[in-house]
């Protein structure tokens, strides 16, 4: 029943997002939006909470119930069929079962039959088909009617509970309902434990100072971004540390978040059943809540009686919690020993409504496993594997700077760069060089994110489909070169053509594939200053081109107006040429290191990351 809202970077996750895109981008950003991954359980198939019947909604129970449940008679024998009727005030969802009165948190008694399959709906839990009721659909109800069938071997004393849901965040667990029992058996009396086993509020306090990094390394292992912050003076510090006492850990969790803060602990650097702890904020409060990843989808919300000494503390959007568990935990299901060596995971995202949203950004992840029983470190993470940051890097120097130079060397440095160099022009020595630094380039930074998804990548929106386009015009490129006319075929104007379209397009295309890719959750670069930044290095390219486009046509028109006496037409020609020359290094010069300049900025955040 939790609802996860995946948006796009966020933004990740989630985790989703705070984009600035440029307007020829926005088409493709507009397709980063859409993905919307809706988990909750309006069918009311919620087997996953047979055993605790609550909801998986990362709320607390309300304790006072509203809705009231009713039998046609209070007593049983083998074989009978006995109406329960559960009613009360409009409702959308619940959740009945019949348990051992003296037992409540046993396994469910007996199998029901429906009344109304409109509106309710059979399920199966510890292997008994029929042995709990739940909705349907999630439409307003006032009353359910359904029979109970009596197995041959019942307990002497049978107890119907319900989960009844009002909204996301209203809701009552195991409301008890009226105590049914055989006709000689014994008089029933409330077990004293039976309070405390239906109510599913634990014990929460609130914390009175902020956590402390002073002991990183000596008694806490921690786990810190960046490295060496403080949550007690640094607002924007993610903080997660475990100090080991005896036979069970404190966790201590810090960052700030408007939200929720999680953390996982994970046997492979990929989402997916994974060990996860949520802290969720819900108006002025925080709920504590375990959890289990099944994939790249919403987390599975389980039961809080493994957490002991739960604590929480809001100040200034910056949230910590506290709790501590047991190291190992012998027959509880998706909670992992913390005695062997684990991935971390750290996250944050936007909580609202009853909803958790994809967390904004890549997880950091652990450099390597650790076991946070051991002695203790100090370590951190990245929120980029080595992988995704060697594709963005190779990329960047592909598109921004190799294929750049090349391209304007071509167009307008022929004349300047022409003397023969190993039995070619200078000019075309090093277009071609450039060039074919770009495909290959282009090639081994193509391959790195099929390699660390095992194959396609169904999450990333345009980018890996534009990516392939480059990938094919990059190749296609050195091909058509390859099968260039001579200079004065008849076919070579159309070489020329087609070869500049093509470049021109996979340069675009490039840039378009950049600007969305930086905000992919595996590159995730901070803040809207990249946008500002790929659209200054546009701007500045183009501009260089306007530049040297302007300067060869007030080269040419100064050659035309010359006298009309040969001496003179050469002399004057030669001293425009050399200044030309000259002006046309000097842009040259300057350019590169805009250039570079430009591609240092992103290569300094990859290598941050």
């Amino acid at each position: 029943m939790i609802q996860v809202v995946m948006h796009p970077e966020v933004g990740q996750a989630a985790l989703l997002p705070k984009m600035a895109v440029p307007a020829f981008t926005a088409g493709a950003s507009l397709l980063l939006l859409h993905v919307g991954l809706v988990a909750n359980y309006p069918s009311g198939k919620v087997a996953e909470s047979c055993q605790d019947m609550i909801p998986q909604h990362g709320y607390t129970s309300l304790l006072d119930p509203v809705h009231n449940i009713s039998v046609s008679q209070t007593t049983f024998t083998s074989g009978d069929q006995i109406k329960v009727i559960l009613s009360g005030p409009e409702f959308k969802g619940f959740f009945l079962e019949a348990r051992d009165a003296e037992d409540p948190s046993g396994s469910p008694i007996g199998s029901f039959t429906l009344i109304d399959s409109q509106v309710s709906q059979l399920l199966t839990c510890e292997d008994t088909e029929g042995s709990a009721v739940s909705h349907i659909n999630p439409n307003k109800k006032t009353e359910i009617e359904v029979y109970w069938n009596v197995p041959k071997s019942a307990p002497n004393h049978i107890r119907f509970l319900v989960t009844v849901v009002e909204k996301y965040k209203i809701y009552w667990v195991k409301i008890p309902g009226p105590v049914i029992s055989q006709p000689n058996a014994p008089t029933f009396s409330t077990p004293a434990a039976t309070t405390a086993a239906l109510s599913p509020t634990p014990p929460i306090s609130h914390l009175t100072q902020a956590f402390s990094a002073s002991d990183c390394g000596k008694k806490k292992f921690c786990v810190r971004s960046p490295l060496a912050c403080d949550p007690e003076k640094e607002r924007a510090c993610v903080f997660l540390s475990f100090t080991r006492d005896d036979q069970s850990v404190m966790v201590e969790m810090s960052g700030p978040s408007t939200g929720y803060l999680s953390f996982a602990l994970s046997h492979d650097r990929w989402m997916g059943d994974d060990d996860a702890y949520l802290c969720i904020r819900d108006n002025q409060t925080v709920h504590i809540q375990p959890s289990h990843l099944t994939g790249r989808s919403h987390p599975v919300m389980e039961s809080w009686d493994t957490l002991e000494d739960l604590a929480w503390r809001l100040e200034d959007s910056v949230m910590q919690c506290s709790f501590r568990r047991k190291i190992t935990l012998p027959g509880v299901k998706n909670r992992f020993d913390l005695n062997t060596s684990y991935y971390i995971f750290l996250a944050a995202g936007a909580a609202g409504d009853g909803r958790i949203y994809r967390h904004s950004q890549q997880p950091l992840i652990t450099y390597e496993k650790y076991d946070v029983t051991d002695d203790p470190r100090d370590v951190g993470g990245s929120r980029s594997l080595l992988l995704l940051k060697a594709h963005g890097a190779l990329m960047f120097v592909a598109w921004m700077t190799t294929v750049s130079i090349g391209v304007i060397i071509a167009r307008f440095f022929k004349p300047v760069l022409s003397k023969p160099l190993f039995g070619e022009a200078t000019w075309f020595q090093l277009h071609r060089t450039l060039m074919v630094a770009t495909s290959a380039l282009t090639c081994m930074a193509f391959v790195l994110p099929f390699i660390y998804r095992g194959g396609w990548s169904w999450h990333a929106g345009y980018h890996p489909y534009l990516g392939c386009m480059v990938m094919i015009l990059a190749l296609l490129q050195p091909l058509l070169a390859f099968c260039r006319p001579p200079l004065h075929n008849h076919r070579r104007h159309l070489f020329n053509w087609t070869h500049w379209g093509l470049g021109t397009a996979a340069r675009i295309t490039a840039v378009a594939a950049m600007f969305l890719g930086m905000d992919l959750p595996g590159l995730n670069l901070p803040g809207p200053w990249k946008t500002y930044v790929m659209t200054g290095f546009v701007a500045w390219h183009i501009g260089v081109e306007i530049i040297l486009e302007v300067h060869a046509y007030r080269l040419s028109r100064t050659v035309e107006v010359l006298d009309d006496t040969r001496i003179q037409i050469i002399q004057s020609f030669t001293i425009a040429e050399a200044e030309g020359h000259a002006f046309k290094k000097a842009v040259l010069a300057i350019y590169v290191c805009g250039n570079v300049t430009f591609l240092i900025i992103f290569l300094s955040v990859i290598n941050r990351l």
